[in-house]
């Protein structure tokens, strides 16, 4: 066969993904493909209109071929274009999609005109409504990702339609159950904002609540019987999703066990001990083909106090023996701590959770969840097998398809809109972290558990993980007395008790408590503008009980506080007054203990100047962006 065939043979090969007999066409040139095509309809070609459809069809044809061929350029030169050269191929691109699109709109009015006719019956009760496609082609050029309010879409033809219930056909979204286009943009930019230059080898599907991504990330990777090491301090949603579901023995039975520790030294100590505990278990897998196996679930930051774990370190002794690793980053955001950017694949976690709920939207007013993964593990075309795993094992086919805890799009355009003012929002919230834990720090009878303070045990562990070594704006303090210093607390004990004995009653902290409205917002979430203060034994880990709480360092005086964006300088105030009004009367003095004014003062600004500086410092020089 000669060069010309070869070439025309891929032509066509590439061409017929746009037949309406794409699967069972035996045609071997451009021209019989359009042939075939107005066969499919109906149309004779030797008609005025069939030779004007002919020559149209016979032009997409090769567009679509020649669009291949775009692409592969592209994937080749790509990486050693110049800054010039990229911006003249982005725009090029860009004016080429107006150009197709204007295409389909001029298609419009013959469209419009053929489908009017083909009615003439008037009235409310027989009426048909007007056909969708002509009103959607001007939203292809809509500034922001459009809110796409439909339960289910308009389909080609048959064997398009096929391809698209066999996961082949990414135009043809059925319902909105399974995929929208809003829904889809959200994943997209969630991608790309988590794993950066690897984006193209990750995938993300969206879930109306974080607790229901968390769900559906351990429906799909935990079987029965399975163990699974569970970092201590997760959220308490979590806490009862595993305890009361998963580890029931009428249910999955699967083995739980709390790594308390956070550095990968200890991680690694702990994961041979879980071996050896459940070894007769674990050794199932291999001698019965139960699939009985191990895996890892931790979160980074913790709630509820913030406490970061190394999760470089863990992923890689964990994969190192072939498990598995969850994350849920939602407290870190993408601004804070990027896992799925690290040079060395095997140090980041398989799986990143997210609750959209908490800062990447921001405003509170929606409830949504991601979880992001590699592409071979989320989606997969029916019959594929990608990596030796099977398109049945990807979490869309075997959870996301089935479960029905999508995304709308009107949720996911909010997360949207949060995410364009993500990373200014995080750096206030850092300032404030930064200013609030040290003026609490400065009190004697606050137990301040925050890693932001210097000299914490997590610190070192925030600076090597979080970008610029920022801290999480999360974190406890309590009024539990201070029998033990900070300087003698390990890592080891960084979630143990410190002493269960309070310094004042439960009627005097429960009245200064309830003061710290309005300044404090008491709300059951984090991740807002505002700053918002909880007792997490009395709410979010409610559902521990007393000695787990203690495990955890929770107790009844302690109070999470997620910063917000708000005057940190006001919530200081504001605290000092409500110690003065409720604590003072029966601890004469208490509200003197804090540091003085103009320190505070003092704090706050070179605070400020300080963030500020690291933010605006690391977006690279000029000359790095010219070349």
């Amino acid at each position: 066969m000669n060069d010309t065939n070869v070439t025309a043979n891929n032509i066509t090969k590439h061409a017929k993904i746009l037949s309406p007999k794409r699967n069972t066409t035996q045609a071997t040139t451009i021209d019989e493909l359009t042939d075939e095509q107005l066969a499919h309809f109906g149309i004779d070609k030797n008609s005025e209109y069939g030779q004007a459809l002919f020559n149209t069809a016979q032009h997409l044809y090769y567009t679509q071929a020649n669009m291949q061929q775009l692409w592969q350029i592209t994937s080749d030169t790509l990486e050693g274009l110049s800054k010039e050269n990229k911006v003249a191929y982005f725009n090029a691109k860009k004016f080429l999609s107006f150009q197709i699109a204007k295409i389909l709109d001029t298609l419009q009015n013959p469209f419009r005109a053929t489908y009017q006719s083909l009615s003439k019956q008037s009235g409310s009760q027989v009426s048909k409504s007007h056909y969708p496609l002509f009103d959607n082609v001007t939203a292809l050029f809509s500034a922001t990702p459009v809110v796409v309010r439909t339960a289910t879409y308009v389909y080609a033809c048959t064997e398009w339609v096929d391809d698209a219930f066999q996961g082949k056909e990414s135009t043809h979204q059925i319902y909105s159950r399974l995929l929208n286009p809003t829904n889809i943009s959200l994943a997209n930019a969630i991608v790309d904002l988590e794993a950066g230059p690897y984006s193209a080898d990750y995938l993300a599907w969206n879930f109306n609540s974080g607790m229901a991504a968390i769900d559906a990330l351990l429906s799909n990777i935990l079987s029965h019987g399975d163990v699974l090491i569970v970092s201590r301090n997760v959220y308490g949603g979590v806490y009862q999703l595993l305890h009361d579901y998963f580890a029931r023995e009428n249910r999955m039975d699967v083995q739980l066990e709390w790594f308390d520790g956070y550095s990968a030294q200890e991680f690694a100590i702990f994961m041979q001990q879980t071996k050896a505990k459940h070894s007769q278990r674990l050794s199932l897998a291999n001698t019965a083909n139960t699939g009985r196996a191990l895996h890892v679930y931790i979160e980074s930051p913790c709630n509820p106090h913030g406490y970061v774990l190394d999760v470089a370190g863990i992923s890689k002794i964990a994969h190192a023996s072939g498990h598995v690793v969850m994350l849920d980053a939602t407290l870190a955001t993408p601004i804070l701590h990027q896992p799925l950017q690290r040079l060395d694949k095997e140090e980041r976690p398989d799986y990143v959770v997210h609750s959209y709920t908490k800062d990447i939207c921001g405003s509170g007013a929606t409830t949504a969840g991601v979880v992001i993964g590699e592409a071979y593990r989320m989606f997969q075309s029916k019959g594929d097998c990608v990596n030796g795993y099977d398109w049945s094992k990807t979490m869309f086919w075997d959870v996301y398809y089935i479960k029905g805890a999508f995304l709308d799009s009107e949720k996911a355009f909010d997360v949207l809109t949060g995410m364009k003012t993500l990373e200014m929002r995080i750096m206030q919230k850092v300032i404030n972290t930064f200013v609030f834990s040290q003026f609490l720090a400065s009190h004697l009878s606050f137990n301040v558990n925050c890693h932001a303070i210097g000299g914490h045990p997590n610190a070192a562990l925030r600076e090597g993980q979080m970008r610029h070594g920022w801290p999480c704006a999360l974190f406890t303090v309590d009024m539990q007395g201070k029998d033990i210093s900070h300087s003698t607390i390990s890592h080891s004990t960084l979630s143990r008790p410190i002493v269960s004995r309070p310094i004042i009653s439960r009627d005097t902290f429960v009245r200064f408590f309830d003061a710290l409205e309005p300044a404090f917002s008491h709300q059951v979430s984090i991740g807002q503008h505002n700053t918002i203060v909880l007792c997490p034994a009395l709410t979010s880990h409610s559902e521990l009980d007393e000695a787990a709480q203690a495990k955890g360092g929770i107790y009844l005086t302690t109070m999470r506080i997620a910063m917000g964006t708000d005057n940190v300088r006001e919530l200081i105030a504001h605290f000092i007054n409500s110690t003065k009004l409720h604590i003072d009367p029966v601890i004469p003095g208490f509200s003197e203990q804090f540091m003085s004014v103009p320190e505070i003062d003092d704090l706050y600004l070179r605070t400020c100047l300080r963030v500020s500086h690291q933010h605006f410092s690391s977006g690279g020089s000029i000359s790095s962006m010219l070349t």
